[in-house]
C-alpha cells in the first residue's frame, strides 16, 4: 500500500486501512468503484427488514417516529440476536437511499470490528415514571462511522475526483451517498481546502469565459 494512497493523518490511515480492507472482502478492486452496504450487510448477519414490518408500536409512536421525530433517528441494530445469529436491522424510511446507505454501512461495521451491541433498557422510576437508558460507547460510534464512510468515499478516489474538478454533488450521486457524506470525508481527509481551491477556479473560469 503505496503512503500516498492515505489520507495524511494517524487516525486517518487506521480509519481508511480498515475500510479497504471491508472493500476487498466485498470484492471491490478499484477505488472508484460504489460499495452496496446492503450486500455486505449479509456477511455480517444483518437482515434488513421494512419499518412498516415492525409490530407492536403504537399509532402514536409510529407517528411521531415517522413525523415530529424523524431527524432523531435514523437507524439501529437489535441487541438480541435471532434464533439462526442474524441481527435485525431497522432504517428510517424517511431518510432516502443515501443516508440509509451510510446507516447501514455503520452498523456493518460495528460488526466488523466487533464492537459490542448497544442496548435499550427501561429503568422503573417509580409512581408510574419510566425511564429508556441506551448503552453508548463514544469511541465505538466515531470508529463504525469514519470506517463505513471511508469504506463508501475510499481517499484515493476522493482525491481524484477533487482534482479532476468533480463537485460536491457529483461526488455523492457516484457513490450514491448524502453530500454531508462528501462533505465530511473531504474535512477529515484534510482534502477540503484543495476542494474549495479548485471549485472556486473553475466557477473564475467559467465567469471569465461567460464575460461579454
Amino acid at each position: 500500500m503505496r503512503e500516498s494512497a492515505l489520507p495524511p493523518t494517524t487516525k486517518g490511515r487506521r480509519y481508511e486501512l480498515l475500510a479497504l480492507g471491508l472493500r476487498e472482502f466485498a470484492g471491490l478492486r478499484r477505488p472508484e468503484e460504489p460499495l452496496d452496504p446492503f450486500a455486505l450487510a449479509r456477511f455480517a448477519k444483518l437482515l434488513v427488514i421494512d419499518f412498516d414490518q415492525i409490530q407492536g408500536l403504537s399509532p402514536q409512536a409510529r407517528a411521531h417516529l415517522l413525523g415530529e421525530g424523524v431527524e432523531a433517528w435514523s437507524g439501529g441494530t437489535c441487541s438480541r440476536p435471532l434464533p439462526n445469529g442474524w441481527r435485525l436491522v431497522i432504517l428510517n424510511p424517511k431518510h432516502g437511499a443515501q443516508r440509509n446507505n451510510a446507516t447501514l454501512m455503520e452498523e456493518v461495521c460495528h460488526v466488523f470490528l466487533g464492537h459490542k451491541a448497544n442496548r435499550l433498557a427501561v429503568i422503573d422510576q417509580g409512581n408510574g415514571g419510566r425511564l429508556v437508558a441506551r448503552d453508548y460507547n463514544p469511541q465505538d460510534e466515531e470508529a463504525a462511522y469514519a470506517v463505513g464512510a471511508a469504506a463508501l468515499v475510499p481517499f484515493a478516489a476522493l482525491r481524484r475526483f477533487v482534482r479532476r474538478g468533480d463537485s460536491v454533488a457529483k461526488i455523492a450521486r457516484h457513490f450514491n451517498v448524502s453530500r454531508e457524506l462528501v462533505e465530511y470525508r473531504l474535512k477529515v481527509t484534510r482534502l477540503w481546502a484543495e476542494y474549495r481551491e479548485r471549485q472556486q477556479r473553475a466557477e473564475a473560469r467559467r465567469q471569465a469565459h461567460n464575460a461579454p
